[in-house]
């Protein structure tokens, strides 16, 4: 019989460090996903040489900077030897995205055990809480992130809601960029902090609030 053995995947180095600091978890191993999926190009084929050159590019680092700060933490679910997957996210566009990425790569993989979804609120605290299969998710992580469409069906819920606003968030009709655009006469860091507070629900970053409001004013320059 094999002995049930979990990998507990966190969204980020900050969940990661509070979950550490708090002994949440404790006795069992957990590993952060430093990624930020939503934002930039990427690749089919997940975690692959040419994913990591392209992603790295997107963050402005090295591919082997990009292997060191992302993938290393990753290196036990690289291994395959647990049976039992558990995914500790929030419910933001940003996490969802990350969160379809990881079932992406568990499908690729053939990974048929029950994997256990926790959607956590803004103290870490699960809110939620859902059972699934990593089956059809590298279907749809190819129809969302490669091709821009939206699936007819997305399971989990939060997740279908991520990427509804993942494929809208950068359309000029969208809320953000209507924001940005109507507030061009303000600095860029006073406009991030004011995102950062207003659009929590993109869950979209201070690097990716800077790039988004500087490409869009020299669009309109």
């Amino acid at each position: 019989m094999i002995r049930k053995r979990t990998l507990h995947i966190l969204n980020g180095q900050a969940m990661y460090n509070f979950f550490k600091r708090t002994n949440f978890l404790e006795q069992e191993l957990m590993v952060p996903f430093n990624e930020a999926m939503c934002y930039g190009k990427t690749y089919n084929d997940l975690f692959s040489n040419e994913f990591t050159e392209i992603r790295a590019k997107v963050h402005h680092v090295t591919p082997m900077q990009y292997s060191e700060t992302i993938l290393k933490s990753l290196v036990p679910l690289f291994s395959k030897k647990f049976t039992h997957i558990a995914l500790w996210f929030d419910a933001d566009m940003f996490c969802q995205i990350n969160i379809l990425s990881l079932l992406a790569w568990l499908d690729q993989a053939e990974h048929t055990d029950a994997i256990d979804l926790y959607i956590v609120g803004d103290q870490f605290e699960p809110m939620s809480h859902f059972s699934l299969k990593a089956k059809g998710y590298y279907a749809i992580y190819k129809q969302v992130l490669i091709d821009k469409e939206m699936p007819e069906n997305i399971y989990p819920d939060p997740l279908k809601k991520g990427v509804e606003l993942y494929l809208n968030y950068l359309n000029k009709d969208s809320d953000l960029m209507i924001y940005i655009h109507e507030h061009k006469d303000v600095p860029e860091e006073e406009l991030m902090l004011a995102l950062l507070k207003k659009f929590k629900h993109y869950g979209l970053g201070d690097t990716q609030y800077f790039e988004i409001i500087k490409s869009l004013r020299q669009k309109h320059q």
